[in-house]
């Protein structure tokens, strides 16, 4: 890697405006950012392409798919974990926060039995340096599942642990308030019977009295004393919000009704939506939409979720359907905005003195393709 690098004739997108200029790195940061094109021999070209911060991803569980790419076939841990890491880069994501589920909301599962593996897996790989993208760890922790407690305890000292979120995913509430949209996802998605579902109602619900508030309290409690974010998830009404709120939790995961959004923002809790839901045009649960919510001005950060490419891809749709091309608001739900929201002040923006984690895009009728990536100023894709 150079002393110092020169990219010019580039459509800069910060975080208030896009313009055409040149910025110079050296020792792994911004050092300098200028409008108009460098004359020196040593800039490199960029063509006019956009160059956007590199990607901040909080919530994705992509790394599971690598896991086991089949059911019942469990791939070698640190090949899954640098085929998901190359998949990440390659959306422009330079930092993510790996998705990791305590409590298997699957009868049939054994998602528990894999953590151990995942976890060694990502910290051996990103310790080495394998890894061309930043691991932390999010913990998804599952309140009605009677491990989750003990289990979050033996894993939230990890020092990748950044983030830590809890879910109810117990029936006739929040993302489920029908219990037939319940009976109907959890049928579809791991092959049950009636008899099967029927049990799993009954079990579910009483796991959820049993544990949920408790594991709630605990958990949040824990989190908030070591100095780590706290997210809720699903909010459906303004009293989850207010609960929310309440136990100082600063980030709403996918709320899933217009008045959460808006309790979420008059609280100052940062509302966190799917990129799929707005390259889709929508939920695919049938809750609110985030390009709706971005209209309101109720967005405040974009996850990949299932689909890393999608993060970007929703930036390039909301700037075309909103700000008429203009990325800044955009970049920012995918950069900056959820940067601050994990407590990462040194990255998220094209700025002099932040980290030079930087994403040269180019437009092919409107779809985002990622041409280079630099992690530190150092080229990573």
């Amino acid at each position: 890697m150079p002393a110092e690098q020169i990219l010019s004739n580039a459509q800069i997108v910060t975080a208030e405006r896009m313009f055409l200029g040149t910025v110079v790195l050296r020792d792994g940061q911004i050092v300098d950012l200028a409008e108009g094109r460098s004359q020196l021999p040593q800039a490199q070209d960029l063509g006019a392409d956009f160059l956007l911060p590199g990607l901040v991803e909080l919530h994705t569980d992509n790394l599971e798919k690598h896991m086991t790419p089949r059911p019942g076939v469990d791939w070698p841990s640190t090949s899954a974990v640098l085929s998901h890491d190359a998949q990440i880069i390659a959306a422009g994501i330079t930092t993510v926060f790996d998705a990791v589920s305590i409590g298997d909301v699957n009868p049939k599962g054994n998602r528990m039995k894999k953590l151990p593996a995942m976890l060694d897996a990502i910290a051996q790989a990103e310790g080495a340096g394998l890894t061309r993208a930043e691991h932390h760890l999010h913990l998804r922790c599952e309140l009605c599942h009677p491990d989750t407690l003990s289990v979050f305890r033996d894993l939230v000292e990890n020092p990748l642990v950044r983030l830590v979120s809890v879910m109810d995913h117990s029936p006739g509430q929040r993302q489920f308030v029908l219990e037939s949209k319940y009976r109907e996802y959890y049928m579809g998605k791991y092959h049950l019977n009636d008899e099967t579902m029927d049990a799993f109602i009954v079990l579910q619900m009483a796991n959820s009295r049993e544990y949920s508030d408790r594991y709630r309290a605990a958990i949040v409690e824990h989190c908030l004393a070591r100095g780590l974010s706290v997210a809720s998830h699903d909010d459906a009404t303004l009293a989850h919000v207010e609960e929310s709120a309440r136990y100082g939790m600063t980030i709403a995961e996918f709320p899933t009704t217009l008045e959460a959004a808006k309790g979420c923002q008059a609280l100052n809790m940062k509302v966190l939506m799917g990129a799929p839901n707005v390259v889709r045009g929508g939920s695919h649960s049938g809750n609110v939409a985030a390009a709706g919510l971005a209209a309101e001005g109720l967005l405040d950060i974009l996850s990949s979720d299932y689909y890393p490419a999608s993060l970007l891809q929703a930036a390039f749709v909301l700037a075309d359907q909103q700000d008429g091309g203009d990325l800044s608001r955009a970049v920012k739900m995918i950069s900056l905005a959820p940067a601050q929201a994990a407590g990462l002040d040194d990255r998220g923006e094209i700025a002099i003195g932040l980290r030079a984690d930087l994403v040269q895009a180019r437009s092919r009728e409107g779809l985002p393709v990622v041409q280079q990536v630099w992690r530190q100023a150092k080229r990573v894709f």
